[in-house]
């Protein structure tokens, strides 16, 4: 048996019991993670640190293996013939290799197929402002930006322009002009990319994640030149993701990326897949949406009084966390205990139910 072999192999199982995640590791069985639980696969062999060696080599090009040994880490996507996209990490872990594959479904679900929130659609009719989607690694942020996307293509003549360290679900023009770049590929690195877009008449900008400041000040002044922007960032809610941005920058330029956020940000959705009664999982989730109270918010400096807006918003389309739990529970979606374990204010959740 080759590894070639045996990588289309645990790829073939992770694909036919629908994983989200294949995870390879030495001193350990091929893993897959279906509907949330990791699970390991028994019938293939525990992995000798050859094997991920191995097997990494099969999944990384030239170019790819020296950033792995320059870095020790290394992002990048992979198509399984015309079955299967992944979102791959490459690392050392123990002095062996580790392989995380993040399954990329082929078809881009619309935000109906994904159970979110109808409002969500209105957020792509603007024609400028910052939106951001925002949750743990792992809980849809990038599927649910994708939808959104999608529905401007199919509805709009933009020109979108995606910048993404892979790129992760391709796009087919439709109504829409799109140009897909991927960092290491197409261009050096985030800040470079996004240095260039106001020269490449874009009407929609798709950042994948924003993790420095240099890139956090480049959306937000495009937002501010006329252009749709949408990104994500690793934060659990609304006031946290403000305060993460405008704490991003030095104390002698916070004022101005607090005004800037005050004019540009439309709304901030922030979202968990939760494990479902009868299998599978459905998103909770959490929606700002800006106006002129949280506006002042931001430019005062009390974002701590963020999340009370959102519980008293709700005739501005504005959703709590723990309404969207409490709503699944009611529902029969989910239980009591495992909402409880997703809130972050379990008293509050308790009194809605």
């Amino acid at each position: 048996m080759s590894y070639k072999e045996d990588l289309m192999r645990y790829i073939e199982t992770a694909i036919r019991e629908g994983a989200s995640d294949l995870h390879i590791s030495a001193g350990r069985h091929p893993t897959v993670r279906v509907a949330g639980l990791l699970i390991p696969l028994v019938k293939e062999p525990v992995l000798k640190p050859e094997d991920s060696q191995g097997l990494a080599e099969e999944l990384l090009s030239e170019s790819q293996k020296e950033r792995f040994e320059r870095d020790m880490s290394v992002d990048f996507s992979y198509q399984y013939k015309d079955a299967a996209r992944f979102r791959c990490n490459c690392f050392k872990q123990s002095g062996a290799v580790g392989i995380a594959m993040r399954h990329i479904p082929e078809k881009i679900r619309t935000l109906e197929e994904l159970n979110q929130p109808e409002i969500l659609q209105s957020f792509t009719k603007q024609k400028q402002g910052f939106f951001l989607v925002v949750g743990p690694t792992g809980h849809g942020k990038t599927t649910t930006l994708a939808a959104m996307i999608e529905l401007i293509n199919s509805e709009r003549a933009e020109h979108i322009v995606t910048i993404e360290d892979p790129i992760e679900y391709l796009y087919e023009d439709k109504k829409s002009l799109i140009d897909q770049r991927e960092i290491h590929v197409d261009a050096l690195d985030f800040p470079s990319a996004l240095s260039t877009v106001f020269r490449q008449d874009a009407d929609v900008l798709l950042i994948g994640e924003m993790r420095e400041k240099e890139t956090m000040s480049t959306a937000v002044t495009a937002a501010e030149t006329g252009h749709l922007v949408f990104s994500t960032l690793h934060t659990n809610n609304a006031g946290q993701t403000i305060d993460r941005i405008i704490d991003s920058f030095p104390p002698d330029q916070q004022a101005q990326i607090r005004t800037q956020l005050a004019e540009t940000l439309t709304g901030i959705f922030s979202q968990r897949l939760i494990p479902r009664i009868s299998g599978g999982v459905i998103p909770a989730y959490e929606l700002l949406v800006r106006n002129t109270a949280v506006a002042n918010l931001i430019r005062e400096r009390r974002t701590h009084e963020i999340n009370s807006v959102i519980e008293t918003g709700a005739d501005q389309g504005m959703i709590h966390m723990n309404r969207s739990l409490a709503n699944l529970v009611r529902a029969g979606e989910i239980t009591l205990e495992t909402a409880e374990k997703y809130s972050l204010s379990p008293k509050l959740l308790k009194r809605l139910i």
